[in-house]
């Protein structure tokens, strides 16, 4: 059985391009998302990582850490990384300073669930399955709060995972949940375990659209 929202991010050991990890343990009081790459020297994944680097500082400020993995060993992740701040510079300051996880021998791919059952192309020269594009977001209680599975063809959207993080934190400490294209400053929904006369202190502003639909307008930085 595949990981569910709500479990227990599994803990591991790795090599990493910033040296040696206990996952849980370099998770600590953060929110972590771990994303996987089909390979090294692929086109997608350097489009990607490249984004992500540029976008390091939105995840800093969100208490987010980034920790990439690929079914290559860590000489091939340090030559990748100079191909990556190459491409990204292109379109503005790159520098990946997130660790990448070497996982060649595919046990921490195989404990996410992450490898490529679909594509008989996303194979390596022993036949052995590359992952998928996988994205797990973490909280800071290593419960798993997203999943999202991209194919190895398709790039992945890191505005929406920016939004995710958002949403889940705003919901943690507002009991809030967010509609259809929210992003942070857009109205939200009051959640339905809080009562109206408990909304008219918490959400003074709130409006009784259904009996089961209230939205609010929700200032946050």
């Amino acid at each position: 059985m595949g990981l569910r929202l709500g479990d227990i991010a599994p803990d591991f050991e790795a090599q990493t391009t910033k040296g040696p990890i206990k996952f849980h343990e370099w998770i600590g009081d953060s929110w972590a998302i771990l994303f996987s790459h089909p390979g090294d020297f692929t086109p997608v994944c350097t489009t990607e990582l490249a984004e992500v680097a540029r976008r390091a500082p939105d995840f800093e400020k969100r208490n987010v850490k980034l920790i990439g993995i690929s079914a290559n060993g860590l000489e091939d992740h340090q030559k990748w990384v100079q191909d990556i701040n190459e491409w990204g510079s292109q379109f503005g300051p790159t520098d990946v300073q997130f660790p990448i996880i070497a996982d060649p021998d595919r046990k921490i791919s195989t404990l996410y669930d992450m490898l490529d059952q679909q594509d008989a192309t996303n194979r390596d020269a022993k036949g052995l399955p590359f992952t998928i594009r996988t994205v797990f977001i973490i909280d800071p209680k290593k419960v798993i709060r997203l999943t999202i599975s991209y194919p190895a063809s398709t790039g992945r959207n890191f505005d929406e995972i920016l939004r995710v993080v958002d949403s889940l934190q705003i919901g943690d400490k507002y009991r809030v949940t967010t509609p259809v294209n929210w992003k942070k400053g857009d109205d939200v929904i009051v959640h339905p375990t809080v009562s109206n006369e408990e909304a008219k202190t918490l959400f003074p502003e709130f409006k009784v659209h259904k009996p089961y639909l209230r939205t609010t307008p929700l200032k946050v930085e």
